[in-house]
């Protein structure tokens, strides 16, 4: 059980042992956008990635160092540039991005992951990285500032930069444990694995299957459960580094272990939210919650299909109480339900009773939804299990942005 959760206005720099920098290279229109991310020390590192059969370069590669070695020094994120679907001229570049990178920080080059995100197609213009990786090395810092920046220019669409930083603690620890996190991500949101770009980082000890084992858990119920619009990226990453710099120290499964994983999810899940607030064009952030399921599956696949139907998602831009809509998304979830035994609430209001019609005030339905946020809660009466879905609603924006995305 955690017993301390102190958040601090920091990011992935505030666990001990590491820095981070953010320059210009002019990928982007304007800002910066390209990130390092440096370990003092060999940090143990886990990764989750997308399981889109298009894969950006960068996919392939990190998850091979993962998965080989487990430990990295560094980690380079540029954005407005994909590097996806460029053939053996997008392995190449990325692998050469490495490479420029490991000789400044006089490491090896498989000690150095990578992550791109932006338009996919497009070759990376490697004269402006070249210029760049060097200037990210010389700006190397371990600040609130230099966290702020980094958050930023990983950014694509995202109107707000996403980080957090935390310190915790459980009487199961020798010590407090430091933790600290960046995403990005607004748009083509649907992951199977983990979601968009997301940097995690810490100052506990931990073993490479125990660390990936926490990562694992900590997505499921966080990223792996938010979608804008129902599109999977080719380039979702989730990557964990440990430093191992602080003083506590997990070996083994057990209590410890799991107080561990309940950090780290509370930390993905509020970063997971903020993704969802953030979608292209949203105006509100929307918890989806299916209860009352058989299994947790059920009650994923029912939330999610919820999540994602367009139907919902604009009657909830429109503030409209329209409770059919939530039925008729659970029903073409692909799981066998009982629509007469389902319950429906937006917010506090009942809406539906054993799938049919119940009074309620509309009116004040209709209030609530003009919120920031919102919830939506379908009971299935067939059971104990629940799960919940973070997303948000569909503007006239969101079709503005995708439509002009690329020009």
């Amino acid at each position: 059980m955690i017993t301390l959760w102190k958040e601090e206005q920091a990011g992935v720099t505030y666990p001990e042992g590491f820095v981070v920098a953010a320059v210009r290279c002019g990928l982007k229109t304007e800002g910066e956008d390209l990130a390092l991310l440096v370990s003092d020390s060999m940090a143990t590192v886990a990764g989750v990635f997308t399981t889109n059969c298009v894969q950006a370069a960068c996919v392939r590669y990190s998850r091979r160092v993962v998965r080989s070695s487990g430990v990295a020094r560094a980690v380079l994120i540029n954005a407005g540039n994909a590097n996806a679907c460029n053939g053996e001229r997008g392995e190449a570049d990325n692998r050469s991005l490495a490479e420029w990178t490991s000789r400044l920080l006089n490491v090896a080059p498989d000690a150095v992951l990578t992550a791109s995100t932006g338009v996919i197609g497009h070759p990376l213009p490697m004269d402006r990285l070249q210029k760049g990786i060097p200037e990210a090395v010389e700006a190397l810092d371990r600040s609130a500032e230099a966290d702020a920046r980094a958050a930023c220019a990983i950014m694509t669409t995202d109107t707000f930069p996403k980080y957090r930083a935390v310190l915790a603690d459980s009487d199961h620890w020798v010590a407090p444990i430091r933790f600290g996190g960046m995403c990005k991500g607004a748009g083509m949101i649907a992951p199977q694995m983990a979601t968009m770009l997301a940097f995690l980082t810490t100052d506990a000890r931990l073993p490479g299957p125990l660390l990936q084992e926490a990562l694992r858990r900590a997505v499921e119920p966080s990223f792996n459960s938010v979608t804008v619009d129902g599109d999977m990226s080719t380039n979702d990453m989730c990557l964990l580094l440990a430093s191992g710099m602080g003083e506590a120290e997990i070996s083994r499964e057990g209590e410890a272990f799991e107080d561990f994983v309940e950090a780290l999810t509370r930390l993905t899940t509020a970063l997971a939210k903020e993704i969802a607030r953030d979608g292209e064009g949203a105006t509100k952030l929307v918890t989806i919650t299916v209860q009352g399921a058989p299994t947790k599956a059920v009650a994923k696949r029912v939330a999610k299909t919820v999540a994602e139907s367009p139907l919902v998602k604009t009657a909830l831009f429109g503030c409209d109480p329209n409770w059919g809509r939530l039925l008729a998304a659970a029903g073409r979830a692909g799981v066998q339900l009982d629509p007469e035994r389902i319950d429906g609430f937006i917010g506090p209001y009942k809406v539906c009773a054993q799938g049919g019609s119940v009074p309620f005030d509309r009116e004040g339905a209709h209030a609530y939804l003009k919120g920031k946020e919102v919830s939506i809660t379908l009971d299935l009466g067939l059971g104990e299990e629940s799960a919940t879905v973070y997303t948000c609603d569909f503007s006239y924006d969101y079709v503005r942005i995708n439509a002009e995305y690329h020009t």
